[in-house]
């Protein structure tokens, strides 16, 4: 049985789902009452991907605070895929994500210098105050080099999993002609060196 290892990011502004999205993905829950992310959170998940093939994830949930963009250099490191997140009914956290997607572009990337892939999520879809229009959305992803974008909801489960398949999936097809991504820092991170105190009330 072949095993793929993968670092996934996932990055955005604090309150968007970030820490409730990883807690759904990996164990089916979603909790109101998550405190935030400090540094970063560390989680695991295997996946069958195929008669001989496995998949396994670690998940990488980075704090959204601003100062998180000058310490969080090192945990860029070795990422093979980054899920980029956004809350609909907050347009700051919308406008937001040029400057995180600059940010990954500027720390690892691929051996051919392209940027990791990486997925835009429309988070909260589920709530009526919505802010952010769905071609808004399609226009900045198209834009910036997203390979895709999804609306998700975490409270209701909509389209983690898939978002998340989507990822591998494509990590996968860039693999077949790149190596491992380069970092732009030569600093490794010892992830016991980090606390894993966690989370944000959110969605």
């Amino acid at each position: 049985m072949k095993e793929h290892v993968m670092k996934i990011l996932i990055v955005g502004n604090p309150t968007v789902g970030k820490t409730s999205f990883v807690q759904q993905y990996v164990s089916g829950q979603f909790n109101k009452t998550y405190k935030t992310t400090v540094g970063v959170d560390f989680s695991v998940k295997t996946l069958p991907w195929s008669d001989n093939e496995t998949v396994r994830l670690h998940i990488w949930d980075i704090a959204g605070q601003e100062y998180s963009f000058s310490v969080t250099r090192t945990y860029f490191r070795g990422a093979l895929g980054c899920v980029l997140m956004f809350d609909v009914t907050n347009s700051n956290s919308f406008l937001s994500c040029l400057q995180w997607k600059q940010d990954l572009n500027n720390k690892v990337m691929l051996p051919s210098g392209a940027p990791i892939p990486c997925i835009l999520l429309a988070n909260k879809c589920d709530l009526p105050e919505r802010v952010v229009t769905a071609d808004s959305i399609a226009r900045f992803s198209k834009k910036n080099g997203f390979f895709a974008w999804m609306e998700t909801s975490v409270k209701d489960n909509k389209n983690i999993g898939e978002a998340m398949r989507r990822l591998v999936q494509e990590i996968l097809s860039v693999q077949s002609s790149e190596d491992q991504p380069l970092s732009r820092k030569e600093d490794n991170v010892d992830l016991h060196s980090h606390d894993a105190t966690n989370h944000q009330t959110c969605c």
